[in-house]
Formats: structure tokens, C-alpha cells, sequence
């Protein structure tokens, strides 16, 4: 039982907040327009300044581990390539392969994994690790699938590879990141003036990221390409925890390790997949329904997954 509460303490608030979200979108005070302005400024402020500061102020040699790494990025690309063959073998109608394999593999590790992590721990030190091994291959995989697989002639666009390359090298989390990291390893001391500036931002991340995701949420959404979208869905949220949860515990990562690997392997499917998809010119229903069905289902799958780790010691 004590395992349960613990479990149920980390998931519940932050699905109550996107909850809070939902409702202030139903009853109008919050719209369309603060939705997209929200996660722009999320995504380039607010989560940045985050994870900035959590790497700024932890010892980079004590925290870099290049195995883990190294773990995230062959984990990702290994769930990437089974469930391409797989959907090329399975799925009847080709059009959605690639919407079907984005939607299974790529989840929302910065919004929802710090989240998690914030939550049990206070800080997220680890989680830039996680980010770093597979957030850039997160990009390209989903670039590759989606131009290979698009409706009519299925041959990758080098303009749009080129694109993805330039965002991710320019993409704000990353710099984020490599910044915390280089300000860690060279010891500078910012201003107090500057860290508390950037402290100021960086708390508005997480409660901000969930609003905004509550306030998008389309129920409507998960009636299009229902049954491909239950498969996308069980797959993001429990096949691949299941396989590579118990390898990851066979190589010691626990802790925060292991709570940043379960929100990189379960968390739900990104919203940002909706907007690649579209851009690349995907019908986009699956993705939404895979969207919709993964945030709405994760509140029983974290916490499930929670649980057993909990019970396992493993975190």
C-alpha cells in the first residue's frame, strides 16, 4: 500500500493539473491562442532556463555517465527499427506507417519527464542525460520515417532533413542543456542577479507545460484510426518499458536513472509529433488519436509502472 501512495502521489498531481487545464479551456478562460503561445514559450524559455539550472547548479563529472547514454540512444533506435518492420509488415494501409511508428516511439521526455522527476526527486540532474541520448534522434528518426512513408511518393526530402538537422542544432532544450553542461564543467559563478532571473523562469516550466497540454486536449481526436491508435498506444506506454525496464535494471540504472528511462521508454506520445506529421504532409488523425489516448491512458500506466519499481527497489 505504502508503494501505491507513493506512486499515486507522483502521477496524480500533475494529471490533476493537466485536468485543470482542460476544464479552464471548456469553460473559455483559456483558448486556442494561449495554447500555441504557451508551448512556444515553454519550449523556448521556460524549459530551457529549467534544465539550465538544474545542470548549472549539479557537479557535471559526478553526473555525466556515458554509458547511460549511450543506453538511451541505442534503446530508442531499437524500438524505432522493431516497430518500423513490424508496422511495414503488418499495417494494410502504408499511408500511416509513419504516423504509426512516430507515435509509438517518440514520447514527451521534457515536458512530462520533468514533471515526474521535479516531483519524486526535487531536481532533474539526470533527465539532460536522457534528453541528450535520444531527444536529437528522436528528431531525425521521426524526419526519415515521415518522408519515406507520406502520401504518394515515398522518398526522402533533403531540404527537409537539412531543416530538422538545422532545429535540432539550434534547438532551444539542446542549448539548454549543452550550456548547463559547460557552465558545470568550466565552475563559473553567475550573478546572483542571473540565477535568480533564470530561477524565476525555470519554475513556470512545469506547471505552465501542463496547463498548456491540458488546455490542448482534443477528446474528439481518439475517435479517428481507433484501432491503429490502441496499438501505437499499448506500445508507447507498456511493450517498451516492459522490454527494456528490466535490461535497463540488469545494468544497475536506478534511481533517477530509472524514472528518467520509464518517462523516455512510457511517457505519453509528444504533441509535437501532430505538428511534424501535418508539416510533412500526413493526414495527421492517427497521430492526434495517438496523442489523445496516450496522455488520457498514462495516468494508469506510469503509475502501474511506478509501483512496480518501486516494489522491485529499484527507485
Amino acid at each position: 500500500m505504502e508503494n501505491l501512495i507513493f506512486s499515486l502521489n507522483v502521477t496524480l498531481p500533475i494529471f490533476l493539473t493537466i485536468v485543470i487545464g482542460y476544464v479552464l479551456k471548456q469553460i473559455h478562460m483559456l483558448n486556442d491562442s494561449f495554447v500555441t503561445v504557451a508551448n512556444k514559450f515553454n519550449f523556448k524559455v521556460t524549459l530551457p532556463a529549467l534544465l539550465f539550472l538544474d545542470l548549472y547548479q549539479a557537479d557535471f563529472f559526478s553526473v555525466w555517465d556515458t554509458g547511460y547514454v549511450l543506453y538511451c540512444f541505442f534503446a530508442t533506435l531499437i524500438c524505432f527499427t522493431v516497430i518500423m518492420i513490424g508496422a511495414s509488415l503488418f499495417l494494410k494501409d502504408k499511408d500511416i506507417i509513419g504516423e504509426f511508428v512516430q507515435g509509438s516511439y517518440r514520447g514527451s521526455a521534457a515536458v512530462l519527464g520533468l514533471a515526474f522527476i521535479q516531483n519524486i526527486y526535487g531536481k532533474a540532474t539526470i533527465a539532460p542525460l536522457m534528453i541528450i541520448g535520444s531527444v536529437p534522434l528522436y528528431n531525425i528518426l521521426a524526419v526519415l520515417i515521415l518522408s519515406f512513408t507520406g502520401p504518394g511518393e515515398h522518398k526522402l526530402d533533403k531540404k527537409g532533413l537539412a531543416r530538422s538537422l538545422r532545429g535540432i542544432a539550434t534547438n532551444p532544450i539542446i542549448l539548454g542543456i549543452l550550456f548547463g553542461l559547460l557552465a558545470s564543467v568550466s565552475h563559473i559563478k553567475l550573478p546572483f542577479l542571473v540565477t535568480k532571473t533564470i530561477s524565476n523562469l525555470s519554475v513556470m516550466a512545469t506547471p505552465l507545460a501542463l496547463i498548456a497540454l491540458g488546455a490542448g486536449f482534443e477528446v474528439k481526436a481518439a475517435c479517428g484510426r481507433i484501432k491503429p491508435a490502441l496499438a501505437a498506444s499499448f506500445i508507447r506506454l507498456f511493450v517498451q518499458c516492459a522490454v527494456f525496464l528490466p535490461i535497463a535494471a540488469h545494468f544497475s540504472f536506478t534511481g533517477e536513472k530509472m524514472v528518467s528511462l520509464l518517462i523516455m521508454l512510457g511517457a505519453p506520445t509528444t504533441p509535437s509529433c501532430y505538428i511534424m506529421a501535418k508539416n510533412m504532409g500526413h493526414e495527421g488523425v492517427l497521430t492526434s488519436s495517438v496523442i489523445v489516448l496516450t496522455t488520457l491512458l498514462s495516468s494508469v500506466s506510469l503509475t502501474f509502472w511506478l509501483f512496480i519499481l518501486k516494489t522491485m527497489g529499484l527507485i
